[in-house]
């Protein structure tokens, strides 16, 4: 089935998983899109099968806490900050549920973490001012980026290029082979600064770069030249929530949630809103995520659910 404007306002709520104690801090969907993963924050990890469309083990971090969590690409391995004790992140196999290595570095709160689509690199940008780059293989950091505020940070596609958001001011564009030279690009935004980026996405087609915010609108942004070509807005976000934005993966639309339980979706090309998505309830989502293989999106919101959609034909 491809993606259309029918076929995204169809999308219903198919499957609402509610054995969380606590929020949901983050979740990720693994590569072949067969499993998504949250970190929640009760300590805990819970894998979730979403062919069978249930929850298919739950894991436990009390000692070190969770917060942001990513699948490696084999799929069977995540990397994740945490909360607890230090700021190191963690590698973690799943099915041994034992860890592999540490990553420690960071002196204060991750708020950003990348994995390669390609190799065994990752990126994390940290409210201590600074990116480090990373090699599973490795517990030593391969690379070290000092700024001037906390980043946003990401791979593209291709596992070439990162972009880190700086100040909610300027996107960077590196090349991962020579990175300490500094950025090839250098995008600086040409609005007034009225909230913070939360967080920072490629297309998958590399063609665009999605900037979310603690505000009531989210940024597209073009990763050619750096020109705001749509600004979504007409959600609502008036506690300054961290809503996380995402494209769907043909890059053919924008989704994000809202503080009254409602997901908004953008047509990509046009800028309209062609959707507005209505859940079982009322309270802020405040992740969403396509599936990168299957038909299906989940999302997460306040009241500890995480819920799976999938497109409804009319009767």
């Amino acid at each position: 089935m491809k993606l259309t404007d029918l076929v995204m306002q169809s999308f219903r709520i198919a499957k609402v998983f509610q054995d969380n104690a606590d929020k949901i801090d983050s979740f990720d969907f693994s590569h072949s899109g067969e499993t998504v993963i949250s970190s929640n924050n009760n300590d805990t990890i819970t894998v979730y099968d979403c062919q069978e469309g249930k929850p298919k083990r739950m894991l436990y971090s009390k000692k070190y806490g969770v917060d942001l969590i990513r699948y490696t690409r084999s799929g069977s391995t995540v990397v994740y900050s945490c909360n607890k004790i230090d700021n190191t992140i963690r590698y973690l196999s799943l099915p041994e549920n034992k860890f592999i290595r540490y990553f420690p570095g960071h002196s204060k709160r991750v708020v950003s973490l990348s994995v390669s689509p390609v190799d065994d690199t990752f990126i994390s940008g940290s409210v201590d001012k600074t990116i480090r780059l990373w090699d599973l293989r490795s517990p030593n950091c391969q690379g070290l980026m000092h700024l001037h505020e906390k980043p946003v940070c990401s791979f593209d596609p291709e596992g070439l290029i990162f972009a880190a958001g700086i100040n909610s001011e300027v996107v960077k564009l590196y090349d991962i082979r020579s990175f300490d030279k500094g950025p090839f690009s250098t995008f600086r935004m040409q609005t007034e600064k009225t909230c913070d980026w939360t967080d920072l996405k490629f297309s998958k087609d590399g063609k665009f770069i999605l900037l979310s915010t603690n505000g009531n609108f989210t940024y597209l942004m073009d990763a050619f030249n750096g020109l705001v070509t749509h600004l979504f807005s007409g959600y609502k976000n008036s506690q300054g929530l961290a809503l996380e934005a995402c494209f769907t993966p043909d890059s053919q639309f924008v989704m994000t949630g809202s503080e009254d339980g409602k997901i908004h979706v953008w047509n990509l090309d046009t800028g309209v809103k062609v959707a507005v998505l209505y859940g079982k309830y009322t309270t802020p989502i405040t992740y969403v995520q396509f599936n990168p293989k299957l038909m299906t999106f989940a999302s997460a919101c306040c009241n500890m659910a995480l819920a799976l959609w999938l497109p409804i034909a009319d009767d």
